[in-house]
Order: C-alpha cells, then sequence, then structure tokens
C-alpha cells in the first residue's frame, strides 16, 4: 500500500443492504486506535486495556514521559518508533507523538488460567504461542483454542501480535471467551508450568515424537512456533517433547494456526475417547 493510500480519507457511506463497505473497516480501525497525547493519558486513566504504545524516538516531552511510565505500569508494551512511523500510522494525522492500539479485552495470568482448569475439574490444556507475530494466524489459533475447550492461550508481550481487533474479528468472537495471558519471557512461563505439574509439547518439523504416538491426555501445554523459524531456542529446549505431524505430501511444513488445531484436536480426541 503506497504512502498516498495510507493516507488518502475513507469515504463513509451507507450500503443499503446493510453490508460492510470499506469504511466500516476503517471505523474498526479507529476505534483500534487512540491518537494524541490528551486521548491516550485519558484512557490509561480509565483502565482501557491498551496492548501496544508506540511513542516518537527522541521526545523528551514531560507528558509523553509520563504517558510510557503509565502504559508500562499498567502491562502494555511501549514501543519507540520513527516519527515518520507514526505519521504513517496515523488515522487523523494530529497524533502529537504518541498513538495506542487499545486491546480488545484484558489479560489474565498463567495462574488463572490453572486455576480455571481446576474449576472444571480438568487437566489443563493449554496453546503457548511462542511469538506468531501475524494476527490472522494468532486469532485463528485462539478460535481453534476455544472451540475445543482449551483453558487459556499463552502470548509473549514482544514480537508477537496482542489482543487488537483483527485478531478478535479473525478469532470470530473466541477472544471473549479464551483466557489470554501475555508474559514477559515465555521461557519463565514454561518453567512455571512445569513446577506445577503441566507437561510441554513443543511442535517442531524435526520433533522425535510422532504426534499420533504422543500421549496428550493430562495437563499439557502445546507450544506452535513462529512463521517461519519455529520455536525460539530456549523454548525448544525446555520443551519436555518436541512432536512433528507427519507429512505425506510435497510440502514440508504447514502454517502455524493449522498445525495448531491439529495438535489441540489431537488431544481433545485422546480427552473424549
Amino acid at each position: 500500500m503506497s504512502e498516498f493510500e495510507k493516507r488518502k480519507p475513507v469515504e463513509r457511506h451507507r450500503d443499503p443492504y446493510g453490508k460492510k463497505s470499506p469504511a466500516s473497516e476503517a471505523d474498526s480501525e479507529e476505534q483500534e486506535q487512540i491518537e494524541g497525547r490528551n486521548a491516550v493519558t485519558e484512557a490509561l486513566r480509565a483502565g482501557r486495556p491498551i496492548d501496544k504504545v508506540y511513542i516518537a524516538r527522541g521526545e523528551t516531552d514531560k507528558t509523553l514521559a509520563f504517558i510510557a511510565s503509565r502504559a508500562r505500569a499498567a502491562g502494555s508494551v511501549v514501543v519507540d518508533a520513527d516519527r515518520r512511523k507514526l505519521d504513517a500510522m496515523s488515522l487523523t494525522h494530529a497524533h502529537q507523538g504518541v498513538i495506542a492500539l487499545a486491546a480488545v479485552k484484558a489479560y489474565c495470568t498463567v495462574q488463572d488460567i490453572l486455576d480455571a482448569a481446576a474449576s472444571r475439574n480438568e487437566s489443563p490444556l493449554i496453546v503457548i504461542c511462542d511469538e506468531i507475530s501475524d494476527p490472522h494466524n494468532l486469532g485463528a489459533i485462539i478460535r481453534t483454542a476455544e472451540a475445543a475447550g482449551a483453558h487459556g492461550v499463552i502470548i509473549p508481550k514482544r514480537r508477537s501480535a496482542g489482543m487488537t481487533a483483527i485478531v478478535g474479528k479473525t478469532s470470530a468472537g473466541a477472544v471473549e471467551h479464551m483466557l489470554i495471558a501475555r508474559v514477559s519471557n515465555i521461557s519463565a512461563a514454561v518453567s512455571d508450568l512445569k513446577k506445577a505439574g503441566v507437561w510441554i509439547y513443543g511442535t517442531a518439523a524435526d520433533g522425535d515424537t510422532e504426534l499420533w504416538r504422543t500421549d496428550l491426555r493430562g495437563p499439557a501445554a502445546i507450544v506452535i512456533g513462529a512463521e517461519g523459524h519455529g520455536m525460539t531456542r530456549l523454548v525448544s529446549e525446555s520443551c519436555d517433547f518436541r512432536i512433528n505431524i507427519p507429512m505425506h505430501g510435497k510440502v514440508a511444513s504447514l502454517n502455524a494456526s493449522a498445525s495448531a488445531a491439529i495438535v489441540v484436536y489431537e488431544a481433545l480426541r485422546q480427552r473424549t475417547c
């Protein structure tokens, strides 16, 4: 998309048949994005879940420093961004050096997920997304996890898509019913899960255990690696098992969300058969 297309105003019009138009998509984007110092400050003060805050790099303004501090305290990711990036992102063209992306829901803790499994008297079934950066993939994974009865999804704060409107839309509303924990360090979260008695199953093309020969009936956390390079090294080394999905065609691997669907539903099959 060209810079002109990004900046071009969107014509607002109503479809006589009630269908969503490109203008409707832009409206959704505006609802997700908060621009300007006062608007972002008030959103933080009101306790609105904020996924990420972009602040102009090199700014020494005290208001922006306050926003950054308040956002970090609230658990939001703060990113130093080049002003040209902010100009390209801006929908109002009056961002004043700060743009925030609102989260579609508040995050929970890993313990909340474990407690949810205990309250249902079930062995935990958790999906860990190790640096899934594509929001469409993350939304699809959350949708699958919810449909299969998983107790929660864990994502990292950095190098990952967050709970933005695109993720919410792709999940087809599943984010409203799924516990999502966002952690500073996936490896540390894996360690905590192990201490709680949860087995960690990492998915990898070169995994040494075939999925169909893997017992997923007990407390399980399934790690789905990033698009392209898979699990990060430390997370891979922390797994109790590294499982592979048998491939009999010409392609060497599956999309991250497709892999998640196959493994999570195999876990559901084993738990219900």
